[in-house]
């Protein structure tokens, strides 16, 4: 109990602090805008091999998936979430656009600002600009104190019962360098 009420406080200083900043999900149109100009190479593209989730619980390891085909199947849509990216990939696109990730009480400090609807009732990513950030997604967050990356506000897989990705208090951890077919990224402007 005493850590959620030191959380909540934390947010809600965070939240006073950040009134002019916004955190944004970042597309597959702006990512590819970023490989355009800048030629990068995303770990997932240097590996030749990265993560699809099935559902929550199951996954498969595939070779050939990149931000370009997140799932191994379709092209990804501009107006989604970029998504098949790791942090390396996501602090390169930050420091390209004069951005920052989000710690992860950043992270739910902003989102609060967020007022569209959570995506809780898909069997799929929806367009970043129609869903609040939280739901749709898997966001990855900068390392803690420690190095460790944090993921924060849930996919559209996540139900209560599952995994319950929009509480907070959910403790899930990434490494640097390995993407997935349901984690993003987003940004403070």
């Amino acid at each position: 109990m005493a850590i959620r009420f030191l959380l909540i406080i934390s947010v809600f200083t965070l939240c006073l602090a950040c009134q002019e900043q916004v955190l944004h999900s970042v597309t597959t149109a702006e990512f590819e805008h970023f490989i355009q100009e800048t030629n990068y190479v995303t770990d997932a593209e240097k590996y030749d091999w990265s993560i699809h989730q099935v559902d929550i619980i199951n996954f498969e390891i595939l070779g050939g998936l990149s931000w370009r085909c997140p799932d191994g199947r379709t092209q990804a849509q501009s107006d989604l979430p970029v998504c098949q990216v790791s942090l390396n990939d996501a602090q390169a696109y930050a420091e390209w656009a004069g951005y920052s990730i989000p710690t992860y009480e950043e992270y739910w400090a902003l989102v609060t600002q967020d007022h569209r609807p959570i995506n809780t009732s898909s069997t799929g990513i929806l367009p970043a600009n129609q869903v609040n950030l939280v739901g749709n997604v898997w966001e990855i967050t900068a390392p803690d104190e420690f190095g460790r990356v944090r993921l924060a506000g849930g996919s559209f897989l996540c139900d209560k019962a599952k995994c319950n990705g929009t509480d907070p208090l959910r403790d899930l951890h990434v490494d640097k360098i390995t993407g997935n077919s349901h984690i993003g990224f987003a940004v403070i402007k």
